[in-house]
């Protein structure tokens, strides 16, 4: 039984990881240098326009964190204000 858990679970593993690395290494084996430097200009535009949604994501919740940051620094602000110096 746990022979074939281990198994299974290998494949699946197997499976899931060959495509992400099916992309990097075909272009090693590319002879010809022209081919070789377009496969990768390829990988990298695929590789940018996975990232690029994700990247307004980002930055809209950092500018929503600077936000919240300077909300903050303004109340401590107005509660040092508010108390007495030397009375």
């Amino acid at each position: 039984m746990f022979v074939k858990l281990t198994v299974s679970a290998l494949v699946v593993l197997a499976i899931s990881a060959a495509p992400a690395t099916a992309l990097e290494q075909n272009c090693r084996f590319i002879q010809a240098k022209a081919d070789r430097e377009a496969c990768y200009k390829r990988q990298e535009e695929e590789l940018a326009a996975r990232r690029k949604p994700s990247q307004p994501a980002a930055e809209s919740n950092a500018l929503e964190t600077l936000q919240q940051l300077r909300r903050d620094d303004e109340a401590v602000y107005r509660s040092i204000n508010n108390i007495c110096r030397g009375c």
